[in-house]
């Protein structure tokens, strides 16, 4: 007789897998990858609706024009709500400006301000009526008892080399001052680099244009730029960028991870402030020949808003670094400049002025900017506006 083996110690053979269960096992742990990530998706989108893709907005603008550089398509309208914002409308005049009028001759009497930037300075992802755009005006003739209009000009995407080859055209709305608001990005901007999808495709809805990236990707050999594309377009992006950057001490600790908030400036950076200091020149002798103020102002982005807010950083971060290199450079020229960084140390608010996750400035954060662009414009900065608030000033002393 042969006696079994099978309960002895160590003498147990492992039970093979069938077949089938090395190809179903895998799927469904797939399968529950799948499941976990479309509720998570699902209950971001609850969280976040938006309207489209979150870039209507674009469908009114065309870029990367070898002519004007990116421009507004004359009387478009569209519909726009991003994922943190509301409902809004884009409207662009027959110029191709964002504007609710015409901009046409100056009437006797107004103080016109024609205002150069790109996408903070326009309000992307803001109603017009909420802008510091359409606010400031407002401000200004409260505080002078002047009539301020102002011409929005700006544009996303257009570098400085841009508005500094078409400035004539800048002057033939014969402005009183021209005020030029900048931010970080603006400082290494160059025209040609615009890397968007074309107009005819970024009608498409998603899918189409997730497919156009994965044959480009395919194309490429670049698969990670097809999987960050992706991310960036889930509404999941949106949630884990709520949860990890709502905390101010996370946001200012992963924007100096980036680098660009150093006391001294990258090789890269060096670059950009060169060119920039080239094609500021530029404007800034047309500007003086044709006796219009050209006046600059960096708006801050939320790292540096962020920044500002905090007490104690590390060793060698500097958020007022490129205010103190713009600064230099606009006042090497003769122009001015405002500084508004140190105005937003007091304004605590700011830190909740940004969509967390898409970067702009919010309905608050062009509120903060409209109260602290006036108060540094009618400080005495612009000779004009200060010499009109005067007489105000005494006015209301003598009733």
């Amino acid at each position: 007789m042969i006696e079994s083996n099978a309960g002895a110690p160590g003498k147990m053979q492992e039970a093979k897998l069938p077949r089938r269960d090395w190809i179903l096992l895998p799927m469904l742990g797939i399968l529950a990858i799948f499941f976990l990530a479309g509720s998570v998706e699902l209950i971001a989108m609850w969280m976040f609706p938006q309207l489209g893709t979150g870039a209507a907005g674009e469908d009114c603008m065309v870029f990367n024009d070898p002519s004007t550089g990116s421009r507004g398509i004359p009387h478009c309208r569209v519909m726009e709500k991003i994922a943190e914002g509301e409902l809004m409308e884009y409207r662009f005049n027959s110029s191709g400006f964002r504007s609710d009028e015409d901009f046409g001759p100056k009437t006797p009497g107004t103080y016109r301000i024609v205002m150069l930037g790109t996408s903070f300075t326009l309000g992307m992802r803001v109603p017009i009526e909420k802008t510091f755009a359409a606010l400031l005006p407002l401000e200004l003739s409260r505080r002078t008892g002047l009539k301020v209009e102002l011409y929005n000009e700006a544009m996303p995407y257009r570098a400085p080399e841009v508005i500094a080859d078409h400035f004539s055209e800048v002057l033939k709305a014969k402005p009183d001052m021209i005020l030029w608001a900048l931010t970080a990005g603006d400082l290494s901007a160059r025209s040609g680099k615009v890397n968007l999808l074309p107009i005819s495709d970024r009608k498409n809805s998603f899918l189409v244009r997730a497919w156009h990236r994965v044959k480009a990707a395919y194309a490429a050999g670049s698969f990670m730029d097809l999987i960050r594309y992706i991310y960036r377009h889930t509404r999941t992006a949106t949630l884990l960028t709520h949860f990890l950057y709502s905390s101010q001490s996370q946001l200012v600790k992963a924007s100096i991870m980036t680098g660009g908030y150093m006391s001294e400036p990258t090789l890269e950076q060096k670059r950009g402030l060169k060119q920039f200091d080239q094609d500021s020149a530029r404007m800034e002798t047309q500007a003086m020949n044709a006796g219009v103020p050209l006046v600059t102002v960096l708006l801050p982005d939320h790292g540096e808003a962020d920044m500002i807010l905090t007490q104690d950083l590390p060793s060698g971060v500097d958020p007022y670094s490129r205010d103190k290199e713009l600064r230099s450079i606009i006042t090497s020229h003769g122009g001015t400049y405002i500084d508004i960084f140190s105005d937003l140390r007091n304004k605590p608010d700011l830190q909740r002025g940004y969509f967390i996750a898409e970067g702009h400035p919010n309905a608050l954060g062009h509120a903060i900017f409209t109260e602290v662009l006036a108060q540094e414009l009618t400080n005495g900065s612009v000779p004009a506006l200060k010499v009109a608030a005067q007489p105000q000033s005494a006015l209301k002393q003598g009733r």
